[in-house]
């Protein structure tokens, strides 16, 4: 049950022999109740669900940035790499995002990309309050992504005042309102633009950097410099990690596709949860060269434990709702990011997750 819990994540994955020899879809076995790489085209959706699923055509999924092991890209990543999209009849294609969400949700909205990863729910809705067309079906983690890093002898945000900080072009608007909320003086920081090497704090450079939870943190820490994270939900400032929007048009007319795709998705999830070393193998694999798979292991185990110990007493795994979304809205407005909170109910459909799961909370694999 995919619920929240203060316990360690049960094994998972456990090895079941699959006596399925099936040709086409909608095979007729049960199946094993805990992800396996061994499934085969058709085998977790009925006759029926499969061609209707075939009929969906070709999915781009776009990450949010390249094949970095966050939530919502290892997880397609390892579904892929896994059959679990053949399984359930989906031909996924997956294509690496540089990294600026607003493109793709404009990707998405034009139908280039079916279905896309955003940073989390205030990327959607900024980009719907600007007039984007998507819809969020799905949430990872509640809690913001975002952190702010100083040298430990740092005991108050507010010995900030009249120091320099650190970030990637523009100040997070989750640490804008962490320093605001704990008293500091922002106008009287000199905010300067620094590249992606976080040791310019160890150094001295600048007195305080931006940085996300899962990536500056983890390689200072690789380096043996110990820093001090600030974080805003310490401050009461809403945030989510991982949130799916797909295209409205394909989701009523695919309704099918896009449940199963999220299907497979959380069952990947899953599967990674204990076989995390071998998910960022296939991200590595993808990426081809330059992957640096310790670090990329290290942001998984972080972003992971991050949304578990975020998700919502009596929530599942992904599930969204239109009242997180609001608080991160209403946020939003009171800090200038947005003119209008915009009509969140008719841009986020609740019910999709939640009806992949039964009455206990597990997650239906396979559709009978």
């Amino acid at each position: 049950m995919r619920t929240r819990r203060s316990w360690a994540h049960p094994l998972t994955g456990v090895a079941a022999a699959l006596v399925l020899v099936l040709a086409g879809c909608g095979g007729d076995g049960e199946g094993d109740a805990s992800p396996t790489p061994t499934g085969s085209a058709g085998d977790a959706v009925p006759a029926e669900r499969c061609r209707a699923n075939r009929d969906a055509g070709p999915i781009t999924y776009v990450t949010g940035y390249q094949y970095q092991a966050s939530a919502s890209i290892l997880d397609p990543v390892a579904a892929k790499a896994l059959g679990y999209f053949d399984e359930v009849c989906l031909d996924v294609t997956l294509q690496p995002g540089t990294g600026e969400t607003a493109q793709n949700a404009q990707l998405v909205a034009a139908g280039t990309a079916q279905i896309s990863s955003m940073s989390g729910q205030s990327d959607v809705i900024v980009n719907v309050a600007n007039g984007v067309d998507v819809t969020a079906v799905a949430t990872f983690g509640h809690v913001p992504i975002a952190t702010l890093m100083t040298e430990p002898s740092v005991t108050d945000l507010k010995q900030l005042d009249g120091t320099t900080l650190g970030q990637k072009g523009a100040l997070p608007v989750a640490i804008d309102g962490m320093l605001r909320a704990a008293g500091v003086d922002v106008a009287s920081i000199t905010q300067v633009v620094v590249g992606y090497d976080p040791s310019v704090l160890v150094r001295g450079q600048v007195q305080s950097l931006t940085g996300y939870k899962s990536n500056e943190p983890l390689t200072l820490a690789a380096r043996g410099d110990t820093v001090k994270q600030w974080n805003p939900e310490d401050y009461g400032v809403p945030g989510s990690i991982a949130t799916t929007i797909v295209n409205p048009a394909f989701l009523a007319e695919h309704r099918s596709a896009v449940e199963d795709f999220l299907r497979a998705q959380l069952r990947a999830y899953t599967y990674c949860e204990t076989h995390g070393a071998e998910c960022v193998g296939y991200a590595a694999d993808l990426a081809q060269t330059g992957y640096d798979e310790d670090h990329n292991e290290q942001v998984w185990k972080t972003e992971h434990d991050l949304v578990d110990s975020s998700l919502p007493a009596g929530e599942v795994l992904g599930q969204i709702g239109v009242e997180s979304m609001r608080s991160e809205a209403d946020f939003l407005l009171a800090r200038g990011q947005i003119e209008a909170v915009p009509d969140l109910a008719a841009v986020t459909d609740t019910t999709v997750v939640p009806a992949l799961y039964d009455e206990t909370g597990e997650l239906r694999w396979p559709v009978r």
